[in-house]
């Protein structure tokens, strides 16, 4: 089939910003092209419009692409939920609760998923940019992936080796991955460094010598680019904003175990005057204090994420917390009074536990389907993406007309209106100082990311202001990054399975 494959010689290499521009950049150039991966790892996920899901990069390819999600550009998701165990999607919907059986179905089922996958893109697209996982040189692993050089064998496309020039040793990482890759070496046409800092000039040498070395063209050297971001995958990349505190609204963000869709903290990048902060269990009182507003974001495992909470003392703190709280999906679980768990699907200890007892709500997690869908609500829109059924806690002890549903126009709704008009969706007390809902994506809906921001700006005197509509389009920024740096017309002729440099003996 036409296409490319795009691998790196170690994670985080740049595979997921190079796929996402080469969408952008050969979509432009009126293409019909494809992104794919056929195994991603992530905890980071978005559901389709068919209520399937897949991972959030492969969504954001797709829209680089000018394509809407489908569940065939990324067919197998694992999601990690404990320390050696992830949950399998196969074809957008829970296939297994883990992966102890794992390397027996990518044998079998997965890698059928794969090709009939494959096929389907064949057959409707110009070509396919695939995405590969980590690094193609794990021997320990090659008897069995199906995500690297297996897959470029499957579709029959060349691949393109991405180094990461800023991790360092990218010239050793290029030269030991290639003399691993034993007859699979011949499929590499290209090599691209990435993430260079300074005078690219400079490296004029390296990519001399790199060429010479190894026989292969140095397709290009990208810089190290600041301000152009993508929703990661893996939460052990997760970076703090802008380090200025003068003059700005600082948001918390807690990394919980299997901390998920932190993506739905991205649309706060286009706020100037807000900046985002991760924390973990050593956060001081006095640091925790000078924060504006916490937002407790998705978790795989919501049982795992209190206990945490609990055991660093980060409970207390948010109990006793002045400022704004939101809670997404397991952060609005985790806010609430109880988590029932009697079948122990959720976790392996607690049939109930206490939540952080700030919500009425009340989670039980019985043997119900995974809830996967797109919801719109008086143009709100998010998605959903749990497990778990939440109640409105309804008892005496409640306040009559305190508690209100973000969705509705109404000041106050009172217990029993508000019983009723709870769906799952969202719940917020005294004018969301104290909110959460199940809807992942939430403050991409740029209105009530402003009202949320304007009644934390009220409370510092900062004053109202408008919120940044004009959302920053990151695919336009990363394929100009991508067409001043790389020979474009090298990879089309790859596109094209057009070989323009011999391979070395």
């Amino acid at each position: 089939m036409r296409g490319i494959m795009i691998q790196g010689t170690s994670s985080d290499a740049g595979k997921t910003f190079i796929v996402t521009g080469l969408c952008r950049l050969l979509a432009n150039m009126n293409m019909k092209i494809c992104p794919f991966k056929s195994q991603n790892m992530s905890n980071n996920s978005y559901v389709t419009h068919d209520g399937l899901e897949i991972s959030i990069a492969q969504a954001l390819q797709a829209q680089a692409a000018r394509l809407t999600p489908e569940v065939f550009m990324n067919p197998i998701l694992l999601k990690p939920r404990r320390e050696n165990s992830s949950e399998v999607i196969l074809n957008g919907k829970v296939y297994a609760s883990s992966t102890r059986n794992y390397r027996e179905f990518t044998q079998t089922t997965g890698i059928n998923a794969i090709r009939q996958a494959l096929a389907h893109i064949d057959k409707n697209f110009d070509a396919v940019i695939i995405e590969g996982a980590g690094s193609p040189a794990e021997i320990n692993l090659n008897a069995h992936e199906i995500v690297n050089m297996r897959i470029a064998r499957e579709a029959d496309v060349p691949v393109l080796l991405v180094a990461d020039v800023d991790r360092g040793g990218s010239l050793a990482s290029v030269v030991g991955t290639l003399e691993l890759l034993g007859d699979d070496r011949k499929r590499v046409k290209g090599i691209i460094f990435n993430k260079f800092r300074g005078d690219i000039s400079l490296f004029r040498d390296a990519v001399d010598w790199t060429e010479d070395y190894t026989g292969i063209k140095v397709v290009g050297v990208l810089p190290f680019t600041k301000g152009i971001n993508l929703s990661g995958e893996d939460s052990l990349n997760l970076a703090n904003s802008d380090s200025n505190n003068s003059g700005k609204i600082t948001i918390g963000v807690p990394k919980f175990p299997g901390i998920s869709n932190f993506s739905d903290i991205d649309p706060f990048n286009l706020e100037p005057d807000v900046q985002v902060r991760f924390f973990d269990e050593n956060i001081s009182v006095k640091n925790f204090h000078t924060l504006d507003a916490i937002i407790l974001p998705g978790t795989k495992n919501t049982f795992a994420a209190l206990s945490w909470l609990k055991s660093s003392g980060l409970d207390t703190m948010i109990k006793s917390f002045g400022g704004f709280i939101f809670g997404i999906c397991g952060g609005m679980q985790v806010l609430g009074r109880e988590l029932i768990d009697e079948n122990l699907r959720e976790n392996n200890t607690f049939t109930r536990t206490r939540g952080l007892e700030l919500l009425p709500l009340i989670t039980s997690f019985n043997d119900e389907e995974k809830i996967t869908r797109q919801v719109e609500i008086n143009e709100i829109r998010g998605y959903e993406i749990h497990f778990g059924r939440t109640e409105y806690f309804y008892d005496d002890s409640e306040p009559e007309e305190i508690t209100q549903e973000i969705f509705t126009d109404k000041e106050e709704v009172t217990r029993k209106k508000f019983h009723e008009l709870f769906t799952n969706e969202g719940i917020m007390r005294n004018d969301f100082k104290l909110a959460g809902t199940y809807l992942h994506g939430i403050f991409a809906n740029d209105n009530l990311r402003a009202k949320w921001l304007n009644e934390i700006r009220r409370g510092k005197n900062y004053g109202e202001r408008q919120t940044n509509t004009a959302n920053f389009n990151p695919y336009d920024a990363i394929a100009e990054v991508l067409t001043r740096n790389l020979d474009v017309e090298f990879i089309l002729k790859l596109l094209r399975h057009e070989d323009t440099m011999p391979q070395p003996e």
